[in-house]
């Protein structure tokens, strides 16, 4: 409801159906909708009707990320504009495919790296690129949090929802709320962990601001430590990315105190030879080098930077120019596959090469082997 929400208040838009597996949240998004925008939208449990409406025009894709591929894919086919939220896919191959279909629909699509709009993240682009910080040789980018209590019980899913369908083409698990509505992030069959589902966000402003495609090699490690027998993917992790301007080194725990300066927890070091940088969605920590070094601190804040995303895809579509895009299809691959090939390494506890080329990784059947995960029953991988 996020994405819609933003719509509506960014205005010249009508939410005519939206659809739900779970027929409790169905009733009260379509109550949501109704109060902010004065009618009711149809309401539908299953996409390909919503993607039947007459008169619909764009699509907002907000589902759990291992049903994007077949969305997207079936919005494409229909030639519907659309917004896709993040990541892009599941797997890398899903990604491929999704570039594809969009490529030959020829439809606008915004992916939703909304920190793109963020002016404090625009203003480190310049700061950099006008040599404030120097040469850079490392950044860093990181998020330390600790996860709320987890209900990892084995039991019944809700009477409202249709478990089957929600977990779709993706491994069906037996429910446990811990991995269900909201809290499948760090479960490895539907949401692939923290890098993936939040880090994600960090790994793509620096390829904006860096000018930077996908990393040519990856090697993570780390484990579930604190968190063992609650969450399925690491809840401690450092990965290097070796990109092609300075490396990236990604780090994460979801216990402790997080970085010993709780202000750093959540954002982004570019280390440069005259100058250390840190940014964040709304400000910038400037430490210059040598014994006499001082802190210089920006406050750059971004009203309704989710707003200004929405905003942007809603303005393409009408002016019907895909050049006015923050976030193509492509480049949301670029950011998705990084993270992706990053978990990759960490699953395979090696070294991965991606050939940027042929889209493949090289050296490495058992890491080219997670490129594509099989889907279940009778759906078909793209």
């Amino acid at each position: 409801m996020v994405d819609i929400k933003a719509a509506v208040k960014v205005g010249g838009v009508e939410v005519i159906g939206i659809c739900d597996v779970d027929s409790d949240h169905l009733r009260n998004s379509a109550d949501e909708v109704e109060r902010i925008q004065g009618k009711r939208p149809a309401i539908f449990k299953g996409y390909n009707e919503l993607l039947g409406m007459e008169g619909l025009e764009a699509v907002f894709i907000g589902t759990v990320p291992h049903w994007h591929a077949l969305q997207f894919i079936a919005a494409c086919k229909k030639g519907l504009d659309i917004y896709c939220e993040k990541p892009l896919a599941y797997d890398v191959m899903e990604g491929l495919a999704m570039v594809e279909a969009a490529n030959e629909a020829g439809n606008i699509v915004q992916v939703g790296f909304q920190r793109r709009q963020s002016n404090a993240f625009k203003k480190v682009k310049e700061l950099i690129e006008t040599g404030r910080i120097g040469n850079i040789h490392q950044i860093v980018a990181q998020i330390h949090y600790v996860p709320g209590p987890q209900d990892t019980s084995i039991q019944s899913p809700p009477a409202s929802l249709d478990w089957e369908e929600w977990c779709g083409p993706a491994p069906k698990l037996d429910y446990r709320p811990s991995i269900g509505h909201r809290a499948w992030r760090l479960e490895r069959e539907y949401g692939n962990g923290h890098l993936v589902d939040w880090g994600i966000h960090h790994i793509d402003i620096i390829r904006q601001i860096m000018g930077e495609g996908i990393p040519e090699e990856f090697y993570t490690r780390g484990g579930i430590f604190e968190l063992k027998n609650k969450i399925t993917t690491p809840d401690t992790l450092t990965s290097e990315m070796t990109f092609s301007k300075a490396p990236v080194i990604w780090q994460h725990r979801l216990w402790g105190t997080g970085d010993v300066n709780p202000e750093f927890n959540n954002g982004i070091f570019f280390h440069g030879d005259k100058a250390s940088l840190f940014a964040e969605d709304s400000k910038i920590v400037i430490f210059t080098a040598g014994k006499e070094g001082a802190r210089e601190d920006f406050s750059i804040p971004t009203e309704m930077m989710q707003e200004k995303h929405v905003e942007n895809f809603l303005n393409a579509v009408r002016q019907k120019d895909k050049g006015l895009i923050s976030c193509t299809t492509e480049d949301a691959f670029q950011s998705t596959a990084a993270v992706q090939l990053a978990m990759i390494s960490y699953y395979t506890g090696s070294v991965v090469k991606w050939d940027k080329k042929n889209n493949k990784i090289t050296g490495n059947p058992e890491a080219s082997a997670l490129l594509k995960r099989d889907y279940r029953g009778k759906y078909i991988h793209p």
